[in-house]
């Protein structure tokens, strides 16, 4: 029989003797990716799987950075009150006030992002029991949400697309925030509720947009509360030269029809009395820049006007 038959047919046997042989080294099956420990912004610490496949925003501006950043496939659902973008509308919803606990628990998401102030930690904490990572972020600064959006593309191992997102942002809002004419900035009051006087605070990121659109908060105390309840007499104190919270004629019907001693202010006396973009104004996400761009036309719609500090 020539060699090389004989070798086809041994060749079988060879292979069953080879695969028997004690001393052939045991073949490694794949080690687990480890999970990723992770502390959040407020200094809590959280388990997450290596690669999460199934992620959702408890905060409508946690779901417009997911949608931003992540595969919007292993988004499992949104709140009732996350209405962009429009893809977003297509997913399931959940209740976040109250929280539906028993539904979100179904989905067996892999993580939950959300922003301090928004979910109780009560709610949190129910979560971690069944197993659910509550990551939180905080946003003090413009810079903050854009430090959301790269700690989302790390967590998600989508680092590219949140690195082109944020660099296109920071382009953005270099060309937003060139340097104003104005000698004076605007001392700029936004109010979001008005029985009673509800308003952006000092340490809210409403303070670092507005300096970057030109202006300054009126608010200048730090107050316990990040939107703290003025009285009467402290706003006619700090006699704002602008005034965000609704068209002048809305606000002047309204507002001002039941505070009347507030007509008083310079705001009101210029009619720099101004509406703004809600959901802009309220989310820390990746339509920040949008909203500088916003408050800085309105900025500049006033600064004329302004012509020494008080």
């Amino acid at each position: 029989m020539p060699p090389r038959r004989r070798f086809a047919r041994l060749l079988p046997l060879l292979l069953v003797l080879f695969a028997c042989n004690p001393d052939k080294p045991a073949s490694k099956t794949p080690a687990a990716a480890a999970p990723q420990h992770l502390t959040d912004d407020l200094g809590r610490s959280l388990t997450v799987p290596a690669n999460p496949r199934r992620i959702m925003g408890l905060a409508p501006s946690a779901t417009e950075m997911l949608f931003a950043v992540a595969d919007t496939a292993t988004i499992v659902a949104r709140t009732q009150v996350c209405d962009y973008p429009a893809a977003a509308l297509r997913k399931p919803v959940i209740s976040s006030y109250p929280l539906d606990m028993e539904r979100l628990v179904a989905l067996h998401p892999d993580i939950i992002f959300t922003v301090e102030g928004i979910t109780s930690p009560d709610d949190a904490a129910r979560l971690e029991k069944f197993g659910i990572p509550v990551y939180y972020q905080r946003f003090e600064k413009v810079e903050d949400v854009f430090t959301g959006l790269l700690t989302i593309g790390q967590i998600l191992h989508r680092e590219p697309q949140a690195r082109r997102l944020t660099d296109s942002l920071r382009a953005e809002l270099r060309a937003v925030t060139a340097p104003a004419s104005a000698a004076v900035a605007p001392r700029v009051l936004a109010i979001t509720w008005q029985d009673p006087i509800y308003v952006y605070g000092q340490n809210t990121l409403f303070t670092d947009k507005i300096r970057l659109a030109g202006g300054q908060n009126a608010v200048t105390e730090k107050f316990a509360q990040p939107y703290p309840a003025l009285t009467r007499e402290y706003i006619l104190k700090l006699n704002p030269d602008m005034l965000i919270g609704g068209s002048f004629e809305k606000l002047d019907s309204s507002f001002f029809r039941k505070y009347p001693e507030l007509r008083r202010i310079g705001a009101y006396q210029s009619r720099h009395v101004f509406g703004i973009t809600g959901n802009l104004m309220e989310r820390p996400g990746p339509r920040v820049v949008e909203s500088v761009r916003e408050l800085r036309r309105l900025v500049q719609a006033s600064a004329a006007s302004v012509v020494a500090p008080r």
